[in-house]
């Protein structure tokens, strides 16, 4: 309020953005554990159910563990219960079908930080399903020549972030061993968007804080352009990708 000439006049000021409300959560003294969807995977009925089983599950596996621990160790819990928080958001739908989604986990279980966690699916809005990017590609065998591409374009890509990021490549070698070409240990997958209307430019590949690097570099998200994996693709592959990266979508990723 300002006061003005004896009068008190009220000022409006924009309001604050509330946080969404959790579309599943639980909350007692062990734990407070949160599961939030974005508004387009709402709109996709099916998606959002499947989003929101998996999540339920993972709030009550969460819940019981934060029990178990109090009972065994009240201890741990003098500060306040531990908190959970899962994020489902859409990252790009690419020829009105094939929807990939971003799962960000937050954990606060009281030690030296807080940590974070990523995770992707591939949801097929036709056939209403979790499905895997093997029908892109002629084969996704371990350690064959798709994957060994894929692998190495991801470690270039990488590589590029680290040195915008300063990070240099210090023991990037040791950071990296656990990426292997396996759709199993590659990395968290998702279709990047496109310039072109309704295609994907390629493949990004989401890591959580230690995964390629120390905690304090925070997550990575390498880029692989279609046009590296052309040579592998199937006739849906070669359909569904063309344009390059928006620039935007760079900048946030």
């Amino acid at each position: 309020m300002l006061c003005v000439a004896g009068a008190i006049v009220c000022l409006s000021l924009p309001a604050l953005a509330a946080d969404p409300k959790p579309d599943a959560s639980v909350k007692n003294r062990s734990v407070e554990a949160n599961v939030v969807l974005d508004s387009k995977i709402k709109a996709d009925a099916a998606l959002a159910a499947d989003c929101l089983a998996e999540g339920r599950k993972w709030i009550d596996k969460n819940a019981a563990d934060a029990a178990d621990s109090r009972k065994q160790d009240p201890q741990l819990f003098k500060d306040g219960g531990w908190s959970f928080e899962r994020k489902y958001s859409v990252r790009s739908v690419v020829d009105g079908r094939y929807v990939s989604v971003l799962r960000d986990d937050y954990v606060d279980t009281r030690g030296a930080h807080p940590n974070s966690d990523v995770n992707t699916i591939l949801w097929d809005a036709t056939d209403k399903k979790r499905i895997s990017i093997r029908p892109f590609f002629t084969e996704t065998s371990d350690d064959g020549p798709t994957m060994k591409a894929m692998l190495k374009a991801v470690i270039a890509s990488l590589n590029v972030e680290k040195r915008k990021r300063d990070a240099g490549e210090t023991a990037t070698a040791e950071w990296y061993k656990e990426l292997k070409p396996t759709l199993l240990k590659i990395g968290a997958v998702t279709f990047a968007p496109s310039t072109a209307a309704g295609k994907s430019s390629g493949l990004t590949f989401h890591y959580p804080p230690y995964a390629v690097g120390p905690y304090a570099e925070g997550q990575y998200v390498a880029f692989v352009p279609w046009e590296t994996l052309k040579p592998y693709l199937t006739p849906e592959g070669t359909r569904i990708f063309g344009g390059t990266r928006p620039k935007g979508d760079e900048e946030q990723q």
